[in-house]
């Protein structure tokens, strides 16, 4: 016998039986006197369990919560529109143009050349490489996905040659690669920032000290590892000569984060200008330096940037109405109060937050994950102390980690597609990466003065 049934039919009835089921339950809920942080957590919770994209399954909830509270509708548009207003978002896009121009343009495998030159020659070299490259990189892209894209498309495959286990040399890019989202300029934390309205340049500067001893962290595990398992150690020998050599053959990739980090803190041009200037130095380096940017490429930078920002924008549209939602039922006030036993203890209030964060981030992209939550947590944490550039910082950290943790955990996608592996693979490959990223959550919580230092070494302590 053959199967008659349309498949098309099938896959029709599923979101009418999805709606229906919702409608319903939101009904039942309503009788029943729920009240509405409750209806819109399940409905939430429920839409994406169902594999309803994000944005939606956040817009949903919103109109759930929206119905329960007997608000206009309007509301959605007009949070839209308040979340787009600000002006800094304009950074995003302009420094995932920047990244794309400067990755097509050949400054990934300069940098690349100056790691390899620098600690090549050491077992693990081309490991050691991958994670130094991720953080020259780092200070161009503004995103871990991008940087883990740019330096693995190189190293990967030469660490494969070598006789690297293909999960381990996919872990290496994909760990290493999460350092983009805290090296500045750093997406994550310009969304951060527009969310609670903290200085980006002081957040920009609170990240450069963790970045690095984080990616040096991760050069310990890559080298004991890469010991243990003799990978590596064939480049030439550490000399000076070859070093310079490469240095100045990269000169124009090296002097892309001087200029833009530099230029910030002069107080030259602000983080918005600093993107457009990002920009235009990648587009000319790009064309007339290396001339590694053709037409093709250029094409392929900005479709890139479009979807990038068309998802972002998608994506804080619909949170935005989410989170002033949760403003408006007064959940902060409520979670507040939860936590009220253990105002004592703000160092368990931060590690219960981010076990949270690290469990969701699981499942939940880093933008709606960092605007919804954030409006809920940030109100707790500075009623109870805690430096609010430490906590963004902190909050992006979480992140980095969901960057790798299946199932959303966009680096290993990236990295195992590169590797050619299966995502359940190059998820146990990165097990002990992630042993420097829970080392650093830890010292953020118990020793945060330092993450500080920078900021108000330049703009002084925060009022």
């Amino acid at each position: 016998m053959t199967d008659t049934t349309d498949p098309k039919a099938s896959s029709g009835i599923v979101p009418v039986v999805v709606l229906v089921a919702l409608i319903l339950g939101l009904i039942m809920a309503v009788v029943a006197g729920a009240n509405g942080p409750i209806v819109m957590a399940i409905v939430f919770v429920v839409t994406m369990a169902i594999g309803v994209p994000i944005p939606f399954a956040a817009g949903i909830a919103t109109v759930a919560g929206l119905y329960i509270a007997d608000i206009p509708m309007t509301l959605m548009a007009q949070a839209a529109w308040t979340a787009f207003e600000p002006f800094p978002l304009v950074t995003i896009p302009l420094f995932v143009l920047a990244g794309q121009l400067m990755e097509q343009g050949g400054m990934s495998e300069k940098l690349v050349n100056i790691a390899q030159k620098l600690v090549g020659a050491y077992k693990g070299g081309i490991g050691l490489v991958t994670v130094v490259a991720c953080m020259f990189f780092a200070a161009l892209s503004g995103s871990g996905p991008a940087t883990t894209a740019a330096i693995g498309s190189i190293t990967i495959p030469a660490m494969q040659e070598e006789g690297y286990r293909s999960r381990f040399a996919g872990a290496i890019a994909a760990a290493a690669g999460a350092l983009g989202s805290m090296i500045p300029p750093s997406n994550l934390l310009i969304i951060f920032a527009l969310v609670t309205e903290v200085s980006i340049p002081r957040l920009f500067l609170a990240g450069i000290i963790p970045g690095i001893v984080l990616g040096l962290m991760l050069m310990v595990v890559v080298f004991i590892i890469s010991v243990k398992n003799d990978y590596g150690g064939t480049g030439e020998k550490f000399r000076w000569g070859p070093l310079l050599e490469a240095f100045w053959d990269g000169k124009w990739a090296v002097m892309a984060p001087v200029i833009i980090l530099g230029g910030i803190y002069a107080g030259i041009f602000t983080p918005s200008e600093a993107a457009g200037v990002a920009v235009a130095y990648g587009l000319f380096v790009g064309m007339f330096i290396y001339r590694g940017l053709t037409w093709v490429k250029l094409f392929h930078a900005f479709k890139f940037t479009a979807i990038v920002i068309g998802t972002v924008l998608f994506i804080l549209g619909s949170t935005k109405a989410f989170g002033q939602l949760v403003t408006i039922f007064d959940i902060p006030t409520a979670v507040l109060s939860l936590f009220q036993g253990l105002v004592e203890f703000p160092w368990l209030v931060m590690l219960l937050i981010g076990v949270f964060y690290i469990i969701v981030g699981m499942w939940l992209e880093s933008i709606p994950q960092i605007i919804i939550f954030t409006a809920v947590f940030f109100p707790l944490v500075t009623s109870l102390g805690i430096d609010p550039v430490v906590f963004g910082i902190f909050t992006v950290m979480t992140c980095e980690i969901g960057f790798l943790t299946p199932p959303i955990g966009v680096n290993l996608f990236v990295a195992a597609r590169i590797s050619k592996i299966s995502i359940e693979e190059i998820s146990v490959g990165v097990l002990p990466l992630l042993i420097p990223y829970v080392v650093m959550i830890l010292l953020l919580v118990f020793f945060s003065s330092w993450v500080t230092y920078l900021p108000d070494l330049v703009y002084g302590p925060m009022r």
